[in-house]
């Protein structure tokens, strides 16, 4: 519970403690609330960001899943070189077919293939994907949850440092003030020598004080800054009032909001509900699946040279030539001879050698086509080896673990909700009785200092009354920030904040 003026003496101590040497790369307000430093360590820390990526690859599990409905495209081509030389068909060469100085070739082909396949487990993927990026959407909810109370702790750490650092410095203006107590009155022999060396020790002490908490200060900063995901050596001083009230809430009501809000039961519904739809998935395995194929491509070849194909042409000619002649002797020997064919139609001309060379230009895309094909299949599975119902089973038996699970973090969560709030109620109680303490001890130590003053009481009664003081002053810090953590514990319990504003 801090006042304004704690507030404005911890800022000008944070100025005086931290190091002003580094280059922060978050800007860091140097007055900073609490719900800065959430929404720093929002945008900064690196488990949550970490988190947010498992969210975008969820995101695009959906899309695949999606697009796995679609049919499957995929062009192929190329070319390569063939060259001149005589080939082997067999046991017999090119050569000995009549086909001698064989030249070289180019080839090109294509191919255009479309499939398409569909099963139940593909029908449903889509519905499995959302599933499964609410449990991640889930666990993002729960990771950024576990953050703002990681954050809540470390701002109240540092907030309980300053006050224990102020502790300290009035301690030592305290003691300071003995020791020129005691010294005065040992010049005018109302004190003893014993009576300012135990002074001067209290002085020691108190610096000693002041070296510690002022360490555990800059250490919760430094940790806070961690956690935040920012430069550890920006400067910053808290300023989020956090005041003590009395704890009013019903049990009952928190339970239920518990119930809704709990991020940690939220990121276990996700769960189950995606687990429940792996079963249906498993259960899928057992319908039919139906491919549908279809493809199309062509080829083109192109010779270095057609004097072999020209050779061939003629070869062909010739021996059409000789047929026909042969079928025209045959025809005259008839009893009723035939009209003799016109055997010149069949020989070899000019005009078809300029054919033969204007064909061989289709290199690289005057593709011959082949015959398109396209097929259709349809697989029912009915034997696996039982793997279908060992993935059933394996499928019930998670999900049977997560309802397991559900209900055991409900049974947790009404009985964490009853003992933290017992805990704050306590907490606070025991904050009222440090504040009465407090007003008692400082009464004492007025009366052991005039007492001293006026030469009443010796040395050790008043260094008895400063150590009740102290610690009654860090009694009540503690007691009022153990309320505050008590209070930050039972709202990361119940999920949402609780605090009256």
């Amino acid at each position: 519970m801090l006042t304004r003026s704690f507030r404005m003496g911890a800022l000008a101590l944070a100025f005086y403690l931290l190091p002003q040497g580094g280059v922060a790369q978050v800007i860091v307000p140097v007055t900073l609330t609490l719900e800065q430093a959430i929404d720093i360590a929002r945008q900064n820390n690196p488990g949550l960001q970490a988190a947010r990526n498992d969210a975008d690859l969820a995101n695009w599990n959906v899309r695949s899943a999606y697009g796995a409905m679609f049919p499957s495209a995929s062009v192929n081509g190329g070319i390569s070189w063939q060259g001149a030389g005589e080939q082997q068909f067999g046991s017999l060469t090119a050569e000995q077919l009549g086909f001698a100085n064989q030249p070289s070739f180019l080839f090109s082909n294509y191919s255009l293939n479309l499939d398409y396949q569909i099963n139940g487990r593909t029908l449903m993927a889509p519905g499995q994907a959302k599933a499964n990026r609410v449990a991640t959407q889930a666990q993002m909810v729960w990771t950024e949850a576990t953050l703002v109370f990681q954050i809540t702790q470390g701002y109240l750490e540092v907030l309980r440092q300053i006050e224990q650092v102020r502790v300290s410095e009035q301690q030592r203006e305290r003691a300071n003030f003995n020791l020129r107590l005691a010294t005065a009155r040992l010049e005018v022999g109302t004190a003893s020598g014993v009576d300012v060396a135990q002074a001067e020790v209290a002085v020691g002490r108190a610096e000693v004080t002041i070296l510690q908490t002022a360490n555990a200060l800059e250490t919760a900063q430094i940790r806070l800054l961690q956690q935040m995901g920012t430069d550890i050596d920006s400067p910053f001083v808290p300023t989020s009032p956090f005041r003590l009230s009395e704890p009013l809430w019903d049990r009952e009501e928190l339970y239920q909001l518990g119930l809704d809000s709990n991020p940690n039961l939220r990121s276990l519904r996700a769960s189950r509900s995606a687990s429940s739809y792996g079963v249906r998935m498993a259960k899928s395995a057992y319908l039919p699946s139906l491919r549908l194929g279809a493809s199309t491509s062509g080829f083109t070849r192109q010779a270095s040279s057609t004097a072999l194909n020209v050779q061939q042409a003629e070869l062909q000619a010739m021996s059409s030539v000789q047929n026909c002649l042969l079928f025209n002797d045959l025809y005259s020997l008839l009893p009723t001879p035939r009209p003799p064919q016109n055997c010149s139609s069949f020989q070899f001309t000019d005009a078809q050698a300029q054919a033969i060379k204007d064909g061989n230009t289709g290199f690289p895309f005057s593709f011959t086509g082949q015959p398109a094909s396209l097929q259709l299949s349809i697989s029912l599975p009915l034997f696996q080896g039982l793997s279908r119902q060992r993935q059933i089973t394996e499928a019930r038996v998670q999900l049977d673990d997560l309802d397991i699970n559900l209900r055991e973090q409900e049974l947790g969560i009404r009985a964490d909700i009853a003992t933290m709030l017992a805990t704050v109620r306590a907490a606070y109680q025991v904050a009222l009785i440090e504040e009465q303490n407090q007003t008692v001890v400082d009464e004492q130590l007025r009366l052991a200092t005039e007492r001293f003053t006026v030469g009443l009481a010796d040395f050790l009664e008043l260094l008895e009354a400063e150590t009740l003081k102290v610690e009654a002053d860090r009694e009540q810090i503690a007691a009022i920030f153990a309320y505050h953590e008590s209070l930050a514990n039972l709202e990361a319990i119940v999920g949402t904040s609780i605090r009256t504003p």
